[in-house]
């Protein structure tokens, strides 16, 4: 059984570095499609600039939360007003 779906993998070569793109297809209601057309604007750019931007702040925030989780392991639980009271000893 064949599958429908199609796939478009486009290897590039960009500062003599190999790079693959691959094309991806999103449905959106025609109402949508002929707004966008009326439009004159380069969608594909606008789309990729905004998932990159996208990806980009998900990536932040796994790694904000990656931090959260290990400097929570990381803390040092001693009552401060003790070590203070110390040191005005000395």
């Amino acid at each position: 059984m064949y599958n429908n779906n199609v796939y478009l993998f486009v290897i590039q070569i960009v500062n003599g570095e190999c790079t693959m793109s691959s094309t991806f297809a999103v449905r959106i209601p025609r109402k949508l499609r002929d707004r966008m057309k009326r439009l004159d604007a380069e969608w594909s750019g606008e789309v990729r600039n905004f998932l990159e931007e996208r990806v980009k702040a998900f990536e932040l925030m796994k790694s904000i939360d990656e931090i959260q989780s290990r400097a929570g392991k990381r803390r040092v639980r001693v009552d401060s007003t003790s070590l203070i009271r110390e040191d005005r000893k000395r």
